[in-house]
Formats: C-alpha cells, structure tokens, sequence
C-alpha cells in the first residue's frame, strides 16, 4: 500500500493554464498535465494506491472554491468509511479489494481569508483531512503572532496542518517557513498534527539537523530524497524517527514512478520501507 502524500492537480480548464506558467517560473518540466486524469494515470504506473491534494489559495477569493473542488474529487466514500468505522476499512485495505487510484484532499485557507473560523469548520465538515499553507506563495511568515490562534482552531478541529517548507525554487524569497520560524511554531501550537513538506525545509536540511530532529513533527520526503545525499537521507530518517516520515512526491514537478524508486534504492529496513510508503500516511490519516 503506498501514499503519496504530497500532490498537486486542477480542474482541467485551470491545469491548461497553470501548468505552463508554473513550468516557467520553476524552469522545469512537469511530469503531467496537471488534471486529475493525469495523476491517476500517473499513480498507476507507478503503483500508487492512495494521492493526498495539497491544494493552494493564493487569494482570499479562492479559498470556498478551492475547498469546494477538493471535495468534490476526494473519494468520499472511503474517507467516510474510515472516520466511521475504522476496523471495517482496515479489513478493505488488507484484503486489497481497493483497486482504483484514490483520492484524499486537505483544503486550503487564505491568511487573509476573513471568516477563517467559518470556513475551517466547514472544511472539516466536507471530509477534507487537513489544511495545506504555502507561505511564500500566500505572502506570510508561518510563525507570526495573527497565525497562532487559525493553527489552534485547526487542531481543535482534528485537522492535520501541512506547510510547504524551506526555498520554493519558482520564487526568489524570502523564504517564510524555515525550520527554526517552524520550531517557534511547535513551542507555541501543541496537541497538533504538523507536517513539514521536503524533509523538513528544502535547502535548509543541516537547520533540519539543528532545529527539528526529534521533535512532535512529520516530514513528507517531496523534492527531498531526490536532492540529498543518501546517506544524508537516512540520517535524517533515522535520528528523526521513521515513524514521522512520509512518502511524498510533489507531483507533477517530479514524477511519482521514480520517486518510488529513489526511496527503494536507500535500502532500508523492510519494516521502515513500508511505514514510510503507507503505513505512517495510513494512522496519520484514519484509513
């Protein structure tokens, strides 16, 4: 069973727009289309059970539709399925009658998104699983003073928090959510669910070592694996605790089947392997 916990698609009149301008800002290729037909057949080849959308309100305005169309694409029926009756979705998923790619959505608010309280309850009231920021392209610092009491409200709400983190390489900084401004945020917000995308901050892996080792965090390995050492990689999984990683890709900026591949090729314990492809997504995320 593998999650890739970490991807991104659009409606398809947007992906058409979207999905060259962000090719050229980034200077990269996109390993799809963009839509959602694409990343199905993305993650079948490369035999991905279960997607998480991570989606993005750039500006106040799109924060109800986005949270609208993540809805709509999640499969609600196995997420249902899995708030209400938890031993009956483990039997589905170990019998491996779930043969279609699934999706999981998390939802997106703005910062500035006025009636934030509102909108998180009816986020969770839609069946999304969490809150996806990206405070570079939202234009805020993760740790500021306004965020703390939105962040609480999310716990409160059993909503998982995931925060793009370190350099974006389509934007040229300041970077807003760097481990140390993250670590602030732990000592303030406890009781949460919080994941750190790309191994903890992009670029920023020795503040990694020094700030986040250890702590109550997850990191997603997204355009992490791809762009360290192996050895750096699995010091990291190790000293962090593998129990807190989870498999993710970021896709379509990188392609889901070789992400596969790079984390086999680090060559971990077959236990470790596992957790981090699924297991950990799959207690994370009650299915």
């Amino acid at each position: 069973m593998i999650v890739d916990f970490h991807v991104h698609c659009f409606p398809d009149d947007l992906a058409k727009r979207a999905i060259p301008k962000l090719e050229e800002a980034a200077g990269m290729t996109a390993s799809f289309d963009g839509t959602l037909q694409g990343l199905k057949y993305s993650m079948r080849e490369a035999g991905i059970n279960f997607s998480v959308i991570q989606p993005i309100a750039t500006k106040p305005s799109q924060t109800r539709t986005i949270n609208d169309w993540s809805s709509a694409i999640q499969n609600n029926s196995i997420m249902n399925n899995s708030v209400k009756n938890n031993t009956t979705q483990e039997c589905i998923l170990h019998d491996d009658t779930v043969k279609d790619e699934q999706i999981v959505a998390f939802g997106s608010i703005h910062p500035d998104y006025g009636d934030w309280k509102d909108e998180l309850k009816r986020i969770r009231d839609l069946g999304l699983r969490g809150i996806k920021y990206h405070p570079d392209y939202q234009s805020f610092f993760v740790d500021e003073e306004r965020m703390l009491p939105v962040y609480d409200e999310i716990f409160n709400l059993g909503l998982i928090l995931l925060f793009h983190a370190g350099v974006d390489i389509g934007l040229t900084g300041p970077d807003h959510c760097t481990p140390r401004r993250l670590l602030s945020i732990l000592k303030s917000c406890s009781g949460g669910k919080i994941i750190a995308a790309h191994m903890g901050g992009f670029r920023y892996w020795d503040d990694v070592l020094k700030y986040l080792l250890g702590e109550d965090i997850y990191f997603d390995t997204s355009y992490g694996i791809g762009w360290m050492s192996g050895m750096q990689a699995k010091s990291i999984i190790s000293k962090h605790g593998y129990q807190k990683i989870l498999f993710a890709t970021d896709t379509p900026w990188s392609c889901q089947k070789e992400e596969v591949e790079r984390l086999k090729k680090l060559g971990l314990e077959e236990d470790v392997e596992r957790a981090i492809f699924g297991g950990n997504a799959r207690r994370l995320l009650s299915i």
